[in-house]
């Protein structure tokens, strides 16, 4: 397994210093979340795209995060173009993956999405989030969209009531990326340090022995600014890695 930090847990910091502090703990890669606020988005120009392609150097970014909703109700275009702009970006960075979320239940609707971008490369990424929390729903859509893959929040399926290793049943080879994070319980999601929360992380890890994939941290800081820096959480995502929790 290859392990990430996710641009999630660092908000208002600079890309330079977000990849000094990958290098620094000996991380594989980034997640880049897609936003004015992160300075990575579909709309920056050429000469900025290479700037941000400069500043990560040899250090992969392997997945876009976006916010592109492939199974919102309304019309087509606007989501399938929205999602071309991501692909774009991502093919300037060299990134493996970009990441849409559910946004609605119309599986038809998001297989038809799916199916316009299959051959443009890189590859999409649903993740199990809002409307398809579960690895079971999620499966669902894919079953439509097989030049798709996953990402499974090991927060939300295990949240609304589905274990680990049903999960991983369901989503099976389409899996490419697993976000790891630990909240306080199921109703309380605050982030706190991995392994000091109610997530079956022990559970989940114990799953993946073979797992070749991107794990990714995902600190949600921007969302909970009273939590500590993602420094914080580092240190139990190594410890996780490497299978060192015992719950």
């Amino acid at each position: 397994m290859r392990l990430a930090l996710s641009t999630l847990g660092t908000p208002a910091t600079p890309l330079a210093d977000v990849a000094a502090l990958a290098r620094r703990y000996g991380l594989d890669g980034l997640e880049l979340r897609l936003h004015p606020d992160t300075g990575v988005h579909a709309g920056l120009d050429s000469a900025e795209r290479a700037t941000v392609a400069r500043t990560l150097g040899s250090l992969p970014a392997f997945c876009l995060s976006g916010y592109v909703r492939i199974c919102a109700p309304g019309p087509d275009r606007p989501v399938v173009d929205a999602l071309r702009a991501d692909l774009r970006l991502a093919r300037d960075l060299g990134a493996e993956f970009v990441r849409v979320f559910p946004g609605g239940d119309d599986l038809a609707a998001g297989a038809r999405r799916l199916a316009a971008v299959a051959h443009e490369g890189p590859t999409v990424l649903v993740e199990t989030h809002d409307a398809l929390p579960t690895g079971e729903a999620l499966a669902a859509l894919l079953d439509r969209a097989p030049h798709a893959g996953a990402i499974w929040d090991l927060l939300h399926p295990w949240r609304h009531g589905e274990q680990p290793a049903d999960t991983l049943r369901h989503l099976g080879d389409r899996l490419r990326c697993v976000q790891i994070k630990d909240a306080a319980s199921a109703a309380d999601t605050t982030p706190v340090p991995l392994g000091t929360g109610t997530v079956p992380l022990t559970a989940a890890r114990a799953l993946l022995d073979g797992f070749d994939g991107w794990v990714s941290l995902e600190w949600e800081r921007t969302w909970y600014r009273h939590i500590p820096p993602v420094e914080h959480a580092l240190p139990g995502a190594l410890s996780w890695l490497a299978g060192d929790h015992a719950r």
